[in-house]
């Protein structure tokens, strides 16, 4: 693990604005959020990484539902914001999905929850074998991405759709464009990398738009009910425990 997330100094000047939008802009609230969630086990009593928790809007549903959660972020600002909302109610620590995750010990969760953070990690298996580490056996590993097909074929046509590829976006969400570099990579790229470090792939799902996102932004409302945006999975590390 060399390089890790590529959007730091942009979501640093973004956390704020971010933060104040999380629980009501149409593709988090009403779209990410609701496909990931459907993809958890039961969390009650169990201990979680929110990995990439950005502002805390997952860790306090995660510590609502009575987990024990520990967040992880690499943008100072986002995690000033997660410790805002979240008041001592989970621990967080300013970390480097793109570095070994050290201070983590080995087997000492139960569930990983990452929400559209992949997308900034260059090397997916490092990190899917640092998750595997961490994971209790069994346990699961819950992550959501842009979906492969929307960004190649929506986004960045001009590439080419089997390498991954450093690209850009540009957010409007300061009021200013702000231009958010990230990798798109092709599906063999998201799931070889999960199941070469010893998961078992158990769930794949393109989500749809809950009914909320259409009053908030009903172009994109119907274009997401006929094709996807994002990528969900669910992946198990051994045996099936029923949780």
């Amino acid at each position: 693990m060399t390089e890790g997330p590529i959007a730091l100094d942009e979501y640093e000047l973004l956390a704020a604005s971010y933060a104040a939008k999380i629980d009501t802009k149409a593709h988090n609230a009403f779209y990410d959020r609701p496909a990931v969630i459907s993809l958890l086990p039961s969390v009650q009593g169990k201990r979680v990484l929110d990995a990439g928790c950005g502002p805390g809007a997952y860790s306090e549903w995660l510590v609502n539902q009575g987990a024990d959660v520990v967040g992880i972020d690499a943008s100072p600002a986002m995690i000033a914001l997660a410790n805002r909302r979240l008041a001592g109610r989970v621990e967080l620590f300013q970390a480097d999905l793109g570095q070994p995750l050290n201070f983590l010990q080995e087997a000492s969760f139960d569930i990983i929850v990452s929400a559209l953070v992949l997308d900034y990690i260059k090397d997916w298996s490092a990190l899917f074998a640092e998750f595997f580490r961490i994971l209790r056996d069994p346990g699961f590993l819950v992550f959501s991405a842009s979906h492969p097909a929307d960004e190649f074929f929506d986004h960045h046509p001009n590439g080419n759709y089997f390498d991954t590829e450093r690209v850009e976006m540009t957010w409007m969400m300061t009021g200013s464009p702000v231009s958010i570099p990230y990798y798109r990579r092709p599906l063999g790229a998201m799931v070889n990398p999960l199941l070469e470090a010893g998961f078992t792939l158990e769930r794949l799902l393109e989500p749809r738009p809950v009914p909320e996102f259409k009053e908030s932004d009903p172009r994109d409302y119907e274009k997401l009910l006929r094709s996807p945006g994002f990528i969900c999975f669910r992946a198990r590390k051994g045996a099936s425990s029923g949780l």
